[in-house]
């Protein structure tokens, strides 16, 4: 079945930006997490599809090679499926991705072979892993210090990561003496492809691991501690250098990025360092004036001073009670939206005084708002007739 395009993998445009790439993955990879479908194999195909073109599509050396060759360029047995002979035809037909791997080295082949490790021999960097932490706004503003446990390929303890059983180690292959590569003649050229018989480790394994089958790791879960610094934003990756998978054969771990999510909050809304909050007010208190007292992110109360004839929409500013500011000493500010409340469950004796105030009380001067609104209505009728 023909590979599909990385770009509709993704559902971004050729001229996608690296940001737009980015919001991509990151919805993608939510969404088929393996974490969040224990067990669906076709979500756990779909993750790997989506990281492998995201891998390849970040970098603008490599998105610049599928551009130019599509999956040729990185697929190195592409040729030996579709070569139906040697010489030039052959080479046509297959081993741009050997050309390219001789100029850029693990640049190419990715997809196939893994990064090796600096001091080769197998060794293979594992894979990157990503998380999902949701945390409270409380939090957010506090800093926090938490625990997650991660599913993943950790290094065997049976054999050090070495895949040999305990008391051997892995010999060098026959085939292509270590290096992982084998050349072949094919007309005029000399074609470098990877050695068939060690699958281009440059060693084999006589005697594997009875813990991990030779691989040199095993599935486990770890629980890792996670500093969150106060003023963290939603949507923040955090990035824990070798925290992800362990690597083939003693290979170097893979990072994890840990996506960070706020919970909504039942009082307050954030706009960057600032938080707003809508508070309904007594009808008496928005007409004659008073106090009245609003919780802060922190814990503590605050006293907001309600002047007489307040309107509902009027915003009163707390200045350095938002939220704290990432790597900063700083706070934003806290914006408090006065909501006026009508009276409800009136009294006999309550209407009869607000009938009594409404007849007493010229409308342009105790509702100039409505006055001013209905005045300009009526003018819009008037000019309608005629």
């Amino acid at each position: 079945m023909a590979k599909k395009d990385f770009y509709q993998t993704l559902g971004v445009d050729k001229k996608a930006t690296a940001d737009d790439l980015k919001k991509a993955y990151r919805k993608l990879a939510m969404q088929y997490h393996p974490d969040k479908n224990q067990g669906n194999k076709d979500a756990e195909a779909k993750f790997k599809e989506i990281s492998e073109a995201y891998d390849v599509l970040k970098d603008d050396q490599k998105r610049a090679a599928y551009d130019r060759f599509g999956h040729g360029a990185f697929e190195g047995g592409m040729g030996q499926q579709q070569r139906g002979g040697g010489g030039a035809q052959g080479f046509a037909a297959g081993g741009f991705s050997d050309i390219f791997e001789e100029m850029f080295g693990d640049f190419m082949g990715g997809a196939q072979n893994g990064r090796r490790s600096e001091g080769g021999g197998g060794a293979r960097r594992g894979a990157d892993l990503s998380h999902e932490l949701e945390i409270t706004l409380e939090d957010a503003f506090n800093g926090k210090e938490t625990k997650v446990k991660v599913a993943s390929w950790q290094s065997c303890a049976g054999c050090h990561g070495s895949g040999a059983e305990k008391g051997t180690k892995p010999d060098t292959c026959d085939t292509c003496r270590g290096a992982g590569r084998v050349r072949a003649q094919q007309g005029f050229f000399t074609v470098e492809r990877t050695c068939p018989t060690c699958g281009g480790a440059g060693q084999t394994i006589k005697t594997p691991c009875h813990v991990c089958g030779g691989a040199g790791r095993v599935r486990q879960e770890k629980s890792l501690q996670i500093s969150i610094p106060p003023g963290i934003e939603d949507g923040t990756r955090m990035r824990l250098s070798g925290e992800g998978e362990a690597g083939m054969r003693g290979g170097p771990p893979g990072d994890l990025y840990v996506f960070l999510s706020i919970r909504p909050h039942r009082f307050f809304q954030r706009e960057a360092s600032n938080l707003y909050c809508r508070v309904p007010v007594p009808f008496t208190t928005v007409a004659l004036g008073g106090t009245i007292e609003v919780p802060t992110i922190d814990g503590k109360r605050m006293k907001v001073n309600i002047p007489a004839g307040t309107q509902t929409g009027q915003q009163f500013r707390l200045k350095a009670k938002g939220m704290s500011i990432h790597r900063s000493p700083n706070r934003g500010d806290m914006f408090v939206e006065v909501l006026a409340e009508t009276p409800v469950n009136l009294t006999k004796k309550q209407k009869e005084l607000l009938q009594q105030f409404a007849g007493d009380s010229p409308d342009d001067k105790t509702s100039p708002q409505s006055s001013s609104f209905f005045s300009k209505v009526k003018d819009l009728w008037e000019d309608l007739k005629d």
